[in-house]
This record gives structure tokens, C-alpha cells and sequence, in this order.
């Protein structure tokens, strides 16, 4: 059994939930709300000093933390990270630029907009983060016009890891209509076996999103 300890509307933890239920294995699911300090406390401090959402624990009481890194580990010897030492280094590829280049605008800029408040200063930078995001989005874009998936030729774990923050990307104020190979590739992913779609936020975090700027 593994325990997935992490905060529903986070795309970084849906994406465990996503591949363990595509995988069919069980795990037991603590949810902490990263946004409300759970992950400040000195027990969780403890297990991870990072004091970030997810993490996984195994029975034994192994701790692995990065939702990427988490992917890889589960993934191990299915099919969501198959292929040659090339084919799973492209992968890596795209969990590196979904880290670097997509989560910290894409999801950065949903945060804000529907988990600060309406005053806050940090919204000042929404215009910046639509800008590099959608540099972003232009990337996968232009990967997808010739490819189905990120994974090499099927559906994988570079696939859930992108797809978590993208599929969700208007609640940042991103217009996904101007990439319609993006838009076609999320519902490719929404058609995979067993696939779960991440639980709405809390409803005072739906009412700001709804929100303009």
C-alpha cells in the first residue's frame, strides 16, 4: 500500500492520483491542504523538510517526494515509461520542461488568481506568467501538430505530467483556443482508460477564479 499525502487541487498531486488509477494500484490518499499550512507542521516537517505537496510513503516508511520523480518510480517497468534508453530520455525531456518551463507560469498564474486575494500584490504579474506560459503551450503546440503524445508513441507519464496543469490552464487566464493541437491532445488523455479528472477547487477558490483580473 502506498500513502500519497496531497492537496486535491493541485495539479502536481493529481497527476499520482491520475497514474495510480490508470495503473489500477491501490494507495490510500491523506489529503493536506497546502494552501492552509499542513505542510508547515513539524510532523510533516519531519518526513519531508521540503514542506511540500506530494509526497508518497510506502509501508516500509520510505519517503520519495517531486511529483515527477514520483511518476518515474511508479511508472517503472509498465507501459507509461517504456522503450529504449533514448525514448525514456525524451521523456525525461518533457518532465524537465513541464518543471521548468510550464509548471511555474501555467500553474503559477492559476494560483494566484484563484488562491490570493483580490488585492493581493503578486497579481501584478499575471501578464508576465501568461506571457512565458503561453511560450510554453507554443512548445507543446508545435510538438503536437506531428505527434499524438509526449510519451514517444503512446500515452504516458510525460502526458500526465503536462496534461495536469494544461487541462486547466484557463482557470489562469490562458486561452487554449489558440492551440488547438493542445486542446485535441487533452481530450485524447481525457479518453485513456480509467481516466480521472482532478476534483473542482474549494468553492471560495471557484468564486475568485471566475473573476476577472
Amino acid at each position: 500500500m502506498i500513502t500519497v499525502y496531497g492537496y486535491s487541487s493541485s495539479g502536481n498531486c493529481h497527476k499520482l492520483r491520475l497514474l495510480l488509477t490508470q495503473l489500477e494500484r491501490e494507495f490510500k490518499w491523506v489529503e493536506v491542504d497546502s494552501t492552509a499550512g499542513a505542510t508547515r507542521t513539524p510532523e510533516y516537517l519531519a518526513k519531508n523538510p521540503n514542506g511540500k505537496v506530494p509526497m508518497i510513503e510506502t509501508d516500509d516508511g520510505r519517503i520519495l517526494t517531486e511529483s515527477n520523480a514520483i511518476l518515474c518510480w511508479l511508472a517503472e517497468g509498465t507501459p507509461f515509461w517504456a522503450g529504449d534508453a533514448f525514448v525514456r530520455a525524451q521523456v525525461l525531456s518533457w518532465l524537465f520542461f513541464e518543471q521548468y518551463s510550464h509548471e511555474p507560469y501555467v500553474a503559477v498564474a492559476r494560483f494566484i488568481r484563484g488562491w490570493t486575494q483580490l488585492d493581493s500584490p503578486r497579481r501584478a504579474s499575471l501578464p508576465q506568467l501568461r506571457e512565458r506560459g503561453n511560450q510554453a503551450l507554443a512548445v507543446m503546440e508545435q510538438h503536437l501538430k506531428s505527434h499524438e503524445w509526449f510519451n514517444g508513441d503512446a500515452y504516458g507519464i510525460a502526458d500526465i505530467a503536462l496534461f495536469a496543469y494544461t487541462a486547466v490552464a484557463d482557470e489562469g487566464g490562458f486561452d487554449l483556443s489558440a492551440f488547438p493541437s493542445v486542446q485535441a491532445w487533452i481530450e485524447r488523455v481525457r479518453q485513456t482508460p480509467r481516466f480521472v479528472a482532478m476534483p473542482a477547487p474549494p468553492v471560495e477558490v471557484l468564486s475568485r477564479l471566475a473573476l476577472p483580473d
